[in-house]
């Protein structure tokens, strides 16, 4: 048996060295074609819930987000981007994989709801999905995943058996940013790979996640790393650091105070990332993405601006996000890009940027946005978008968007409406009728959900109703 055992155990040696040295020679040959090339770092910043108009760069001004903002100066700014659900841990699955995320049955978010045929275990990302910490690592990168997690409990969803080599964060799909004094649930604990982090040595989570971040940096400089940070700032509970409500003791409302000051903590903790870059000379050799997971939370104070709609909703500001990236020398400066994009573009645009290909053989929903980038470009990335949960579902097609409740159809031209108020269904039914084909195509590739949400069909209903108009009704139906 020792025998036995010992024979594997060189045989898997014998396979990481052969491993490593087909990424070496695959680096080696890059080099030779462009004696240039370094395989660019890359990270993925992703902010939750916060509102579309609460980033200085897309028009906010009662919080000020400067280290934010300069990813959109130093690079380009998405106007029209997306991400594939308006609730966190579906979003969160396709911009992992790529792909949309209902193609695996990963519809809502996480609960014990379970569809017929499958078990409370099985809820969370497939195991048969690869990530982009696997597509990352099996093109030669050092990966981390830091900050909220959200896609699973079980063993076989944490995030060292995902393609990360390093995981510092929760698994759950919120926590408290200061340390629990009283009992936790497992999916609020903090780990250190697979050491849980003691809760009398928690401070404030983003601060933690950014000195996490920084210090991989420093230990990786000297190799190319990918990281996937997701930060939970600024979802609930609005757990503030004081010094910085009262910074904003001019905003009369409690509410909103605790959110600047938690935007402030997220913008300032970005900054500190892209201050460990520049101080380590790795600012023109790191694409930087930065994402938010949806449209601003109902309970947390945000603010979506003219968006109609929040989180968990198809209207615009429940899936229409923040979305910036920066490449100094491969992407656009202080640039505007107004066609469609969606997050599962992220996945294989990181791997291209190093030269990479997908490792994977599923077929991505992603494209590589760099071409697109390119000065002169008319190209679109994508023909169409879509989006389901539950009975709600939604496509964008150009400007123009069809949402489908039920019987219930609406149809906006979001060049002329943006805040979605004239429902154009019956002055437009061949527009309904060509939309209305191209998200059932779509819906024929994609799996049953295989849990529901815990608030149902009826919440997704009220909130698609017209007659839902301003923030505080839209309040109503989380």
């Amino acid at each position: 048996m020792k025998q036995n055992q010992l024979m594997i155990m060189m045989s898997v040696a014998l396979l990481l060295r052969f491993s490593a040295c087909a990424m070496a020679q695959q680096d080696a040959v890059l080099r030779k074609k462009n004696p240039g090339f370094s395989k660019p770092n890359v990270i993925v910043i992703v902010s939750d819930d916060a509102g579309y108009a609460d980033f200085g760069c897309y028009g906010g001004s009662q919080i000020p987000t400067p280290n934010i903002d300069a990813i959109a100066g130093k690079g380009t700014r998405f106007t029209d981007a997306y991400v594939s659900a308006s609730v966190c841990a579906p979003s969160r699955a396709g911009i992992l994989t790529g792909r949309y995320q209902q193609r695996f049955g990963f519809e809502h978010n996480t609960s014990t709801k379970v569809a017929k045929g499958y078990q409370v275990s099985d809820v969370g990302m497939d195991p048969a999905e690869r990530t982009i910490g696997n597509e990352m690592q099996d093109n030669g990168y050092r990966t981390i995943a830091i900050g909220k997690w959200h896609q699973g409990e079980e063993k076989k969803h944490f995030p060292l058996k995902r393609g990360f080599d390093e995981f510092y964060g929760f698994t759950g799909g919120h926590r408290d940013f200061f340390a629990y004094k009283g009992k936790r649930n497992q999916e609020t604990a903090l780990y250190d790979n697979m050491d849980i982090v003691p809760e009398t040595k928690i401070t404030y989570l983003t601060d933690m996640f950014t000195d996490k971040a920084s210090a991989f940096i420093e230990k990786n400089k000297n190799n190319p790393f990918f990281m996937y940070l997701s930060y939970n700032a600024v979802h609930t509970p609005m757990n503030a650091r004081k010094d910085l409500m009262d910074r904003f003791a001019g905003i009369p409302d409690s509410g909103r105070r605790a959110y600047a000051a938690m935007m402030t903590s997220l913008d300032d903790g970005v900054g500190r990332v892209l201050k460990t870059i520049k101080d380590n000379g790795l600012e023109d050799n790191t694409l930087v993405i930065f994402i938010n997971d949806n449209g601003g939370a109902t309970g947390n104070s945000s603010d979506n601006g003219a968006l109609r709609g929040m989180k968990g909703s198809k209207w615009e500001g429940g899936i229409r996000v923040a979305m910036m990236m920066k490449w100094p020398g491969h992407i656009p400066v202080n640039k505007t890009y107004s066609q469609p994009v969606i997050s599962l573009d992220i996945l294989p645009t990181a791997v291209a940027a190093g030269k990479g290909r997908q490792k994977g053989t599923k077929k991505l929903d992603g494209l590589n946005l760099l071409p697109y980038l390119s000065p002169g470009n008319k190209n679109i990335p994508h023909e169409a978008l879509y989006w389901r949960r539950g009975v709600a579902a939604a496509v964008r097609s150009g400007n123009w968007k069809l949402i489908r409740v039920k019987e219930n159809v609406l149809l906006f031209d979001l060049s002329k409406d943006l805040s979605e108020q004239h429902n154009l269904s019956e002055k437009h039914p061949e527009k309904v009728k060509n939309l209305s084909a191209l998200l059932s195509r779509w819906e024929k590739g994609l799996d049953q959900p295989h849990w529901y949400s815990t608030y149902g069909d009826e919440n997704q209903i009220k909130k698609h109703r017209m007659e839902v108009k301003g923030r505080e009704m839209e309040r109503l139906y989380p």
